[in-house]
């Protein structure tokens, strides 16, 4: 089901939004908000289940972090 509402936009988020149609990256204003929102879930939810296993565990030690960081190459 698709419910069809009215939102406002800063000017500059709408102007990038419609670039990203305009780029193809897009297929349409709406699919870019739809999908937009639906990463932003993603994320929400990545981060809720990353607070609970830290609750658990205890959370990743500095040395843990050292490691992570060389592993990835930013240190």
């Amino acid at each position: 089901m698709t419910t069809k509402v009215a939102i406002s936009l800063p000017d500059d988020v709408l102007a990038s939004a419609r670039q990203a149609v305009a780029d193809g990256r897009a297929s349409s204003l709406s699919g870019y908000i739809s999908s937009t929102l639906a990463d932003r879930q993603d994320y929400e939810d990545l981060a809720e289940l990353l607070a609970e296993m830290a609750a658990e565990t205890g959370g990743p030690s500095d040395e843990d972090r050292r490691w992570a960081r060389q592993a990835l190459g930013l240190d």
